[in-house]
């Protein structure tokens, strides 16, 4: 037991990088919103990126740690501080034995993911440790943290003390998220097409890990969005009968009846995930082959800390 919880934060899960394969028997995918963020802090601590990492929203942690960790902070900046001295962001720490953890809320962000050498040790549910609250299984008995929870570290790794990676930081206003029409565009009009493609949208309170339904214009659809209900993909927008996108996120259903206008790439959802109520959105409309250029510039960075790292271990 290396890890005591006094105060959760407003919603902490563990998570990892989903649930994959399962999503035809009716179980979501859960996983990290921000896979980018904690695939970054994995690295940093030595980890696989899938190894399971603690989720903050909005506001985070203060914990003890009963033995020696080393953990990384990536994300959203919630000001932590180990025994009163700040905690730099994007670096491995040292928490020696007893050493008291507390974060505050994010200044701007949403989220913030705190992964240790290792990886936290909770039990595997269909091949993840990731928390799925709706169904209640996997991460810490199916739930967010509470106070009093101990959790467990896995043997960790050796890691680069004090190495440092560049992240861009998350900044409040409004963000250019980029989108492939379809799969079901043909249910909108021409102008449907470009108010969705045109207006500003903003976070409404009522967002969370499902999906992050949204005010503005309502698309002009041909004759009404009902569809039959078919599956749906991370990041698809869906226009139901009210005409508010809604964009479906980590903790998405598996299927759905109203048609999807359009589907976020995947190197934009970790921009999804540090969004908060408020905050605006502008859809630009991209192909396959930038939503893939995009996607191997994120990974290419991921694997050029990982060797750098994995250099200076050497050395």
């Amino acid at each position: 037991m290396c890890i005591r919880i006094k105060v959760p934060g407003p919603l902490t899960t563990v998570q990892d990088l989903g649930r994959i394969g399962h999503m035809h028997s009716g179980f979501q995918q859960s996983g990290a919103m921000d896979w980018y963020a904690a695939s970054l802090a994995n690295i940093l601590c030595g980890n696989d990126v899938n190894s399971a990492v603690l989720e903050m929203t909005l506001g985070g942690i203060t914990c003890r740690f009963l033995e020696p960790v080393a953990f990384a902070l990536c994300g959203a900046d919630m000001y932590a501080v180990l025994d009163g001295i700040p905690v730099p962001m994007q670096q491995v720490v040292m928490a020696p034995a007893g050493s008291l953890l507390k974060m505050g809320m994010a200044k701007t962000g949403c989220r913030t993911y705190m992964a240790v050498s290792g990886g936290l040790d909770v039990p595997l549910v269909m091949g993840s440790r990731s928390t799925n609250l709706r169904c209640k299984v996997g991460g810490l008995a199916g739930r967010g943290l509470r106070a009093g929870d101990v959790l467990s570290v896995l043997p960790g790794v050796s890691f680069v003390s004090g190495f440092y990676a560049p992240y861009k930081k998350p900044v409040h206003g409004e963000t250019l998220i980029r989108a492939i029409p379809g799969p079901q565009n043909d249910y909108f009009t021409k102008n449907g097409m470009q108010t969705f493609f045109t207006a500003a949208y903003a976070v409404t309170p009522a967002s969370d890990r499902m999906g992050m339904k949204l005010s503005g214009p309502a698309p002009e659809a041909i004759s009404g969005t009902d569809i039959i209900s078919d599956g749906i993909a991370l990041g698809s927008v869906q226009i139901p009968a009210g005409g508010q996108p809604i964009i479906l996120l980590s903790d998405r259903q598996t299927v759905g009846g109203y048609a999807k206008i359009a589907t976020v790439i995947k190197a934009d959802l970790p921009k999804l995930a540090q969004l908060r109520p408020g905050d605006t959105i502008r859809f630009i409309k991209t192909d396959r082959k930038e939503a893939l250029s995009a996607l191997g510039k994120m990974q290419e960075y991921l694997a050029n800390i990982q060797a750098q790292i994995q250099t200076q271990r050497k050395g």
